[in-house]
């Protein structure tokens, strides 16, 4: 995995979080030498959801409500039903992702997660994957939808599924190490 040192990456998760989307980037890019900070709408712990059942609670570093995408150089949105559901309803959660669509930082989301790319806005005219469940939603909201494992467009990462995380994250510092995307009209 690409050096990550002295880069700060934000992961944008509430309650019912797929636990493995959350914690193996954030493993993963910590291993790299990234600063990751675990944000949500909620203080304290949120609990992921682990495949069938609830998972572990995940300690959040920093409330929604204290941070600036200023402060990051990617965001990084988990999946599952649960989470993304709960954040496309959330106002603050949403102009945050757009702003880090607009400073020209990467944007990564994975599984169910492109759902709040879709309510952003930034979906439209991209490539980009998801979970199968959701492809349609993505098709619908413009997107041009690829059946492959990661998908990267001008700083916007997009990956299907857990079994997809390596390759996801290895993606994400590569486009982190490439820097603002500046040409990103559809």
């Amino acid at each position: 995995m690409q050096n990550l040192q002295n880069k700060k990456i934000l992961i944008l998760a509430t309650n019912g979080f797929e636990q493995s989307e959350l914690e193996v980037p954030r493993d993963k890019l910590r291993g790299a030498g990234a600063t990751v900070d675990i944000v949500s709408p909620e203080s304290g712990e949120i609990t992921g959801w682990d495949t069938d059942d609830w998972g572990e609670a995940v300690k959040v570093d920093k409330t929604l409500d204290s941070v600036s995408a200023d402060d990051y150089d990617a965001i990084v949105l988990p999946g599952g039903q649960i989470n993304p559901d709960l954040l496309r309803v959330n106002d603050k959660a949403l102009a945050l992702i757009k702003t880090f669509w607009e400073q020209k930082k990467v944007v990564a989301a994975v599984c169910h997660a492109p759902w709040l790319l879709v309510e952003t806005g930034i979906a439209k005219g991209r490539k980009m994957t998801s979970f199968n469940s959701i492809k349609q939603d993505v098709i619908n909201a413009g997107a041009h939808w690829e059946d492959s494992p990661v998908v990267a467009d001008q700083g916007l990462v997009t990956s299907r599924n857990p079994g997809d995380l390596d390759a996801f994250c290895e993606k994400i510092a590569e486009e982190i190490n490439e820097g603002k995307h500046l040409s990103r009209a559809a």
